[in-house]
């Protein structure tokens, strides 16, 4: 697999992703948005008369952390459902599959530029809202609660596992499906296993730990191989090419 071919298709890819300000909008706006609410909640809580306890701090903090494993979840499924389906509707996937480019190479690239767009979102959201929780646990716990080894895990392993299946998934519904809202419907199915995640952990069946966050990550990892594979069995070009009406 040549990662140079790759590249380019991603680079084609981030420049069409740039020019759809909605999809754009969506991808920068989601997380900075949640990333000052979720502070401001918290900020307001402590003003009000009792306000938070400081031992109940971490745990609504930690609560409000996984979020930033939904949120690459989530972005992804647009630009990716869009990668295939919206190239055939427009003409341009064509002439792409009829290059000297293995399908794998093909898809590679189409999953970076799905990708790196979430990821950034995701780590620009982050850093603010790590910066302001950080404003609030000084005053309230006396010392700064982030970094630590939780949100390390989250941003380092998780986000980008969630942000890979999500786009695996948008991939296979693209490669076989004609229609970009189903495809976009179809790959969006796949921040529901993060939600319940967290309901779960609202709700006290399961920890969100360091511990348990590192055996969510080997699932998820698990997970993505599997993906990975079904993707690249799922994605025929000559049948696109010579099937799609």
């Amino acid at each position: 697999m040549r990662l140079s071919k790759s590249w380019i298709i991603a680079t084609k890819d981030l420049k069409s992703f740039i020019r759809k300000r909605t999809v754009l909008y969506t991808a920068v706006l989601l997380p900075l948005l949640l990333s000052v609410l979720f502070p401001a909640i918290l900020e307001i809580s402590t003003r009000k008369s009792g306000g938070v306890p400081a031992a109940d701090l971490p745990g609504l903090v930690n609560a409000f952390a996984f979020f930033y494993v939904i949120i690459p979840a989530i972005i992804p499924t647009p630009i990716a459902s869009y990668s295939i389906v919206g190239e055939k509707i427009e003409k341009s996937l064509e002439p792409l599959l009829a290059t000297p480019t293995t399908d794998g190479e093909i898809l590679l690239g189409k999953s970076i530029a799905a990708f790196l767009p979430a990821i950034v979102a995701t780590y620009l959201g982050a850093a603010i809202f790590m910066a302001l929780i950080d404003s609030i646990s000084y005053g309230k716990l006396g010392y700064l609660y982030y970094p630590n080894w939780s949100m390390g895990l989250i941003l380092l392993v998780l986000a980008p596992l969630a942000a890979i299946l999500s786009v695996e998934m948008s991939v296979i519904a693209s490669a076989r499906l004609s229609d970009v809202r189903s495809a976009s419907q179809l790959g969006s199915l796949m921040f529901l296993p993060f939600t319940g995640i967290y309901l779960a952990g609202q709700i006290g069946l399961i920890s969100l730990d360091t511990n348990n966050l590192l055996i969510i990550a080997a699932v998820l990892a698990v997970i993505a191989l599997v993906l990975f594979r079904v993707s690249t069995a799922t994605f025929r070009r000559e049948e696109i090419l010579t099937k799609w009406k």
